[in-house]
Formats: structure tokens, C-alpha cells, sequence
């Protein structure tokens, strides 16, 4: 059968089914079937197009040869190729004699477009399909109709489903969740965010769908609108990649693989509330119908947000206004309104309390009835300042109760304006200061007697506030400093200049209670001199102490000033008294040890040459710890170092060069009972050290004198193999010496010989 002939029996209907085992008779002229606006092709079973119409190969965009020889499948849509394919395999089988389906072609240029196709059989005799005749005709414009406007009926669902359900929201929430869905629902974006203006202007997130935290942590508070814009319009962005964006935002995009987005303004009455944003995954054209929508869903969000904010600030006000109302009525303040001529237009419980009348007494009735007739000119000037606007804050007076008692206030006057800001009155509060009055005038008694007992005492007091000045000084104060300080600015001392114990100048920033006041702690133990105008020094004791309030605040200082010249003059004496003794002493104590020192060299027993030299070594550790004692102003103790060093530096020059004695520092001070009985001991110990713990080979001898929990310990130690104090006790006079002392110590002798010899004392 020719081409012509099967175009002759399908032309007059292409969409109805060809009966089996009919011969189609007819002829159409070959011209014919090419001039046909309808693409034909004829296939075999296989799917394989043989022959193809001029029509066909324009529908494809490619010639015939380049369609005949391929599968009618190849340039099917993927997602249409199914049920094609399964129609075909039918009326292969004989299932069916022909049917139509709506499908996608690939065209050479790669674009889709939509034909209907109708695949009609022709059998031979026996029903055995010989090929079929496939008809396609162009619907892509139709289709593409039929998707703009399915697309525009499902953008006018959404948003018409977004304004049933905005009129039923009542907060912000209820708003974000269906406008996200219309969003992405109309748009057909993949994500979607609302920000709105927070209290400083800012843009903030405030609803999203498919968006990372770390994208809206850096974009979070960006707008391309400046705060306060009217009517802003929607800005676009097609493709990102090629967009002029901050360095900042740009990273951000990239990073969360947006490739188009578009910023829709969501306001009311031009007034900028925030805007929402619709995000593509790739570069997105946006068309007027879909700039359209977008705009639409903001007006209807806009619409929503600005009804609900307006809402919330109404119920918010009607809250506040509530609140205040409470708050007036039941505040222990008494809260009067009165117009502009001085009329009570309205009178709080507080007023009631504190003047006696009830509401119904003095509304109505002028505010003059509360002021005492001697001061009645008070009034005239108050309603003048409300008049030109002006509030009469914390003015204190006098006014009367109904009993006709007096009462101190404290009043404060606004004025009220009504709606157009036209002053139609003013409010008054007054509190009852009787109470604080009252507390003033004893604190000020209290001040006066203080400042009586402060002028009494006799040392000099001052005080100042907390940078340091003087704020209060008394007599005795002005007689140390030889002048009068100036109250305000005289800075941290009364006194005119000031210098160290040792005569070096104190700058007036660093003396004590400069101190007290920077570090926040009393000064004590400290001394100064003071220089008066007329060249005279005072050597003075501070007494530095800063002051707090209740709240533990520095809030200024007190100082008060001993004169030492009398126990200066005092202590020089005593030291002139010290050094005699201590001369006269030291004289006797090198008389005597010469003596000695004689009566060794006369004699010829080596025992009394042993025992006067024990008795010379004990005389000059004597002599030692005199020296220590007298070298103080205090006779009546010693520091322990210089005790020790003294005893130990005395007692080497007696011993062999080759013997040391090394010596741990010690600390703290020594009574007089126990420096003189200790420098004996330690004497004693370090001969027998020298003497049998070292013996004739070169040796160290360590010393020391530590403090413990209630008590000292004083030990020396040596290397030798140490003794048993037992075994010597009766034949050993220098250690019975020791054990003596150290009873009148209140003590007790010791002696270990592991891990070295060791003679102590613990007193």
C-alpha cells in the first residue's frame, strides 16, 4: 500500500479508531499529504519511522532523513515516554487499533513542544499489523495556555487561601505560617522568609522555611530599603552569579546555594513594615505575572501585620492605660487634676487620705481650698506656667486639710493636653513630707552635736566628699595645720605641705587618706610631718577612714590627725638613755671579757684555760645580743634575724677559718626575757658543734630559727656522729647550762642524730 493510500483512508477523521481487516480504499494525491498542517509518519512495529511529511519534520525542526530510521520514542518526553510506549505495545499486540495521547517532543534545538498524537493500525488480512500511520498535531500554544493559566488559577488559591486565613489571625505567628505557603505555593520558589522591623529599624528575621542559621546570622538586619523609605518597590535579582552584592552578602548566597531571590517590600499606607524574600536554587526569570502575585501576597501581609501590630499597641495601651488608672487611684500619693481655671476636675483615694475631703467634697470645687491664705499667691504663677506648657516639678510647700491642720508637700505640676496637644488643664501629686521634714531637722540637730563633739575632741578632724575635698574641718585641725583650710577646695589635707619621717617632700595625692579613698580601706600605723606656713614641721599620726553609703559606695572620708611631738621628743630621750646604757655596758663587757682574756694568759692549767674561755665566749654572745637590744627604740624586743646573725657572727670569729656556719633565715621579733637566755644557748650549741660534731676537719655548721604553729624552734646541726645526751649530761657543763635556759625558756632540749646531729630547743 503507497503513502497516498494510507493518507487517503485516515484524512477524512485522523482521531477515530481504523476498523480491523478493512481495506481502506481511496487515493490521496502524494502532493497532498505534504501540503497537510499535520505531521505524519508512518512506523513499524518496532517503533521505527520509514517514511515522514514535510509537516513532521518542521514540527521537529530536523529533515527526513535525519527522523526516518529512528525510534518514534527517542525524542519523547521522559516522563511521557511510559504511557506512549505501553499504548504502542497494545496495538502492536492487537489490544487496540489506534489511540491518541497529548505528548512532549524534543525539536533539534533542544525545546519541547506539546502534540496530540493519534497512532492509527493498518493490518493485513489475516489482522497482522503492518504499520501504523502516526498523526501529530501541534498543541504546544494551547498547552502552554492551559500551564499560564493553571498557573494562574493556583497563584489566586494561594492567595485567596492567605486572606481567609489572615482574617483569622490574632498574632504575628499566625500570620508567618500561611504566608510562607503562599510564598513558595505561588511563586513556586523553593524557600521563603518574612523579616520584619524590630524597634531600632533593623531587619529580623521572624519566620523562614529551608534556610541555614549560619545564612540568616549574616544577613540578619540587611535591607536594600533605607528605614523610613515610602512606597518602596520589589527589587528582582535573576542571577546572583552576576550580581553586584556586598562581599559580605555575596559569600552568604553562595554559601547556601541560592541562584536567584527577589526582596517584595511588605508595607502599609507607604509606611515600611519589612519585606519577604523568595528564593530559587537556580537563575529564575521573573514575569510580571508572578511581580504581580508577589506584590499581592505583601499587600495582604502588609494589611495583616500592620492590623495586628495596631492591635497589640491598642491592647497594650488599654493595659497601660488601665494600669495607670489602678495606679492612681490606689497610689498612697495624692493625684488631683484641674482645669485651666484652677477647678478640681478629678480626686484620687491618695487625695483623700492626705487632705481629708472625699471625691465628692472637692471635685467641682477650686484647688484654692487647699492652700492657706498666705500663700494663695502661689497659685496664679502655677496655672501660668501650665498655660505656657511649662511642669512645676518637686516644688515644696504648705497646704491645708480639712480639718484645718497644716501638712508639708512636695508637688509636682504637668500639664494635660488633649488629642490635638491643646492644654486643657493640669495634674498634680503631692506627697505628705511631714515624715522627711521631720528626719531633717534631727539629722541637722545630729550633725550640730556631732560637729560640737568633733570640735571638742582635741586632735585634729577633717572630712571630704569622695574626689577628696574638704568638706569639714575643727579647731584643733586648723591649730596643727597653722591655717585655715577652704572648705571646696582645699584637696585630701588641711595641712600645707607635707613630708616622709624622712624629711623627703609627700605629695598631697599620696598622703594617707588619699589612699584611704583610692584604695577603699583605712589607713593606719602611718606617720607624716606637717609643715606650717610659718616654717614649723608637726610629726603626726593619720587616721585615715573612708565613708560608705547604704549601699556600700564610697562616699567620701574622715582623717584625723595625732600630734607625736611630744612622744617624738619622748623617744629621743629614751634612745639618748638606750645608747648610754648600751655604751656603758659594752665598756663593761669588754672590761670584763680583757679580764678574762688576762687571767687565761697567767695562768697554767689548761682547765682554767678551757673555763675562761667558755666563760669569755659566753660573755661576748652576751655582749652580742646587747648590742641587738639597745640598737631598737623598743629595749623591750629584738628581731630574731638580727639576733641570730649577731650571735652567729660572733661566735665564727672564735672558730677555724675552714669551719662555716650557714645560716636559715629567721623572722619575727624576740622578747627581752628571751633574747639574752636564747643567744646563750645558741652560743653553747655552736661551740660544741665546732668542737666535737666538726673536730679537727674542715666542717659546716647549719643554724636556724623557725616559727611553728604555737611555739619556736631554734636547732643547730652538724655532720658528726652526734652523742647521747644521757650519757653526757653529768660531765658536761655547757649543755646542763642549756638545759637550764631552755626550762626558763618554758622549753625543751632536744638531741637526734639521724639523719644528722642535731641539738634543739623548741620554746
Amino acid at each position: 500500500m503507497s503513502m497516498e493510500d494510507l493518507v487517503a483512508t485516515s484524512a477524512p477523521d485522523l482521531t477515530r479508531d481504523v476498523p480491523r481487516r478493512t481495506r481502506m480504499p481511496g487515493n490521496m494525491p502524494r502532493d497532498l499529504v505534504e501540503t497537510l498542517p499535520l505531521g505524519i509518519a508512518e512506523v513499524d512495529a518496532d517503533g521505527i519511522v520509514r517514511r515522514v511529511n514535510a509537516q513532521a519534520c518542521a514540527l521537529m525542526g530536523c529533515s527526513a532523513e535525519q527522523l526516518e530510521g529512528r525510534s518514534i520514542f527517542d525524542e519523547t518526553h521522559a516522563d511521557d515516554r511510559p504511557a506512549d510506549s505501553d499504548q504502542f505495545r497494545r496495538q502492536v499486540a492487537g489490544e487496540i487499533d489506534s489511540y491518541t495521547i497529548e505528548n512532549r517532543l524534543r525539536r533539534a534545538d533542544g525545546r519541547h513542544v506539546w502534540v496530540s498524537t493519534t497512532s492509527s493500525s493498518v493490518r493485513d488480512a489475516q489482522g497482522r499489523l503492518l504499520y501504523a500511520i502516526r498523526v501529530q498535531h501541534d498543541i504546544d500554544d494551547r498547552k502552554r495556555a492551559e500551564e499560564q493559566l493553571a498557573r494562574r488559577v493556583e497563584e489566586l488559591a494561594a492567595v485567596y487561601r492567605l486572606s481567609a486565613r489572615l482574617q483569622h489571625a490574632t498574632t504575628l505567628p499566625q500570620v508567618y505560617e500561611p504566608a510562607l505557603e503562599a510564598i513558595i505555593r505561588a511563586l513556586r520558589c523553593e524557600r521563603a522568609s518574612i523579616l520584619l522591623l524590630d524597634d531600632s529599624d533593623a531587619m529580623r528575621f521572624v519566620a523562614w522555611r529551608g534556610l541555614s542559621g549560619s545564612y540568616r546570622n549574616a544577613v540578619d538586619g540587611h535591607s536594600p530599603w533605607a528605614p523610613g523609605t515610602q512606597d518602596p518597590q520589589p527589587i528582582w535579582i535573576s542571577d546572583l552569579a552576576h550580581a553586584e552584592l556586598p562581599d559580605t552578602l555575596r559569600q552568604a548566597v553562595r554559601a547556601e546555594g541560592i541562584g536567584a531571590l527577589g526582596f517584595i517590600p511588605i508595607s502599609e499606607g507607604g509606611r515600611l513594615l519589612g519585606k519577604f524574600m523568595a528564593y530559587f536554587d537556580a537563575p529564575h526569570t521573573f514575569s510580571d505575572a508572578e511581580i504581580d502575585v508577589a506584590l499581592a501576597i505583601a499587600r495582604h501581609l502588609g494589611l495583616a501585620v500592620a492590623r495586628i501590630q495596631a492591635e497589640t499597641a491598642r491592647s497594650a495601651a488599654e493595659r497601660a492605660a488601665h494600669q495607670f488608672a489602678a495606679i492612681v487611684e490606689w497610689s498612697d500619693d495624692a493625684i488631683i487634676s484641674k482645669d485651666l481655671d484652677g477647678v478640681i476636675t478629678s480626686w484620687n483615694r491618695g487625695a483623700e487620705r492626705l487632705f481629708g475631703y472625699e471625691a465628692a467634697e472637692a471635685v467641682g470645687r477650686p484647688i484654692t481650698m487647699l492652700i492657706p491664705p498666705e500663700r494663695l499667691d502661689e497659685e496664679p504663677g502655677i496655672l501660668a506656667r501650665v498655660r505656657r506648657g511649662e511642669p512645676t516639678e518637686h516644688y515644696e510647700t504648705v497646704r491645708r486639710r480639712k480639718d484645718g491642720s497644716l501638712v508639708d508637700v512636695a508637688l509636682t505640676v504637668s500639664p494635660m493636653r488633649d488629642s490635638r496637644g491643646k492644654i486643657i488643664g493640669a495634674s498634680k501629686i503631692a506627697r505628705d513630707i511631714t515624715e522627711r521634714k521631720d528626719a531633717e531637722a534631727k539629722l541637722r540637730e545630729s550633725e550640730r552635736r556631732l560637729q560640737d563633739l568633733i570640735a571638742a575632741i582635741p586632735a585634729a578632724i577633717y572630712t571630704t566628699d569622695a574626689q577628696g575635698r574638704i568638706t569639714f574641718f575643727n579647731q584643733s585641725a586648723v591649730e596643727l595645720a597653722g591655717r585655715t583650710p577652704v572648705i571646696g577646695v582645699d584637696e585630701w589635707c588641711v595641712t600645707w605641705k607635707l613630708y616622709q619621717p624622712d624629711g623627703t617632700p609627700l605629695p598631697h595625692d599620696e598622703c594617707p587618706l588619699a589612699i584611704a579613698l583610692k584604695e577603699g580601706r583605712a589607713v593606719r600605723d602611718a606617720e607624716a610631718i606637717a609643715e606650717r606656713p610659718d616654717g614649723t614641721r608637726v610629726p603626726f599620726m593619720p587616721y585615715a577612714t573612708p565613708l560608705r553609703d547604704g549601699t556600700g559606695r564610697i562616699v567620701g572620708a574622715i582623717n584625723m590627725l595625732i600630734d607625736v611631738s611630744e612622744r617624738k621628743q619622748a623617744e629621743t630621750q629614751q634612745r639618748m638613755l638606750l645608747n648610754e646604757l648600751n655604751h656603758r655596758v659594752k665598756n663593761n663587757m669588754q672590761m670584763l671579757q680583757s679580764l678574762l682574756h688576762s687571767a687565761s694568759k697567767q695562768t697554767g692549767s689548761q682547765e682554767a684555760k678551757r673555763v675562761l674561755a667558755e666563760a669569755g665566749g659566753r660573755i661576748a654572745a652576751i655582749a652580742a645580743a646587747q648590742r641587738v637590744l639597745y640598737a631598737t627604740s623598743d629595749a623591750t624586743r629584738c628581731d630574731a634575724e638580727e639576733l641570730l646573725a649577731a650571735v652567729c657572727n660572733t661566735a665564727q670569729q672564735s672558730f677555724r677559718p675552714d669551719i662555716e656556719i650557714v645560716r636559715e633565715r629567721a623572722s619575727g621579733v624576740l622578747g627581752n626575757d628571751a633574747a639574752v637566755p636564747l643567744a646563750l644557748i645558741l652560743n653553747e650549741l655552736l661551740t660544741n658543734a665546732a668542737k666535737h660534731g666538726v673536730g679537727d676537719r674542715p666542717g659546716t655548721i647549719r643554724v636556724g630559727l623557725a616559727r611553728e604553729a604555737d611555739a619556736a624552734l631554734l636547732y643547730v646541726e652538724d655532720d658528726g656522729p652526734g652523742f647521747d645526751l644521757q650519757a653526757v649530761r653529768n660531765r658536761a657543763s655547757g649543755l646542763r647550762l642549756v638545759e637550764g635556759l631552755s626550762r626558763q625558756l618554758r622549753g625543751r632540749f632536744e638531741v637526734t642524730r639521724a639523719p644528722a646531729s642535731r641539738c634543739s630547743v623548741r620554746f
